[in-house]
């Protein structure tokens, strides 16, 4: 799954346990008629994804979504969903797709020994 939106928070990486495990967090606004507030988390060799980032990018966020179930030791249930990244994209920097960049105006020269009678390519 993609999200798209531009990133409205970049948390710090946090270190957890004895094992080290990392994570850390990131809020995307998305861009619709009624704009939602994102958390994604990033783990382990991931967070480092967010160093290239900063608040304000509009970007393209590939998602898994993840679920588990907890027991508290009264026997009670829950559920927790948590919306974890594995890669981010930089829209802003993307061309249009099949569409080859454009030279500017001043790279061509000037034809400047052009005479259409030389130059005549119809076919009558």
């Amino acid at each position: 799954m993609e999200v798209q939106g531009r990133i409205k928070m970049i948390g710090e990486t946090k270190t957890f346990g004895s094992n080290g495990f990392r994570k850390r967090e990131v809020v995307v606004t998305t861009e619709e008629q009624y704009p939602q507030h994102l958390m994604i988390e990033f783990v382990q060799d991931k967070t480092d994804l967010l160093n290239a980032f900063s608040v304000g990018q509009e970007v393209k966020v590939s998602i898994n979504l993840r679920g588990r179930e907890w027991v508290s030791p009264q026997g009670e249930t829950k559920y927790f969903n948590t919306i974890q990244g594995w890669r981010i994209e930089n829209l802003e920097q993307q061309a249009p797709s099949g569409m080859p960049p454009v030279p500017p105006e001043d790279a061509f020269e000037p034809a400047n020994d052009f005479r259409e009678e030389d130059h005549d390519d119809l076919p009558f």
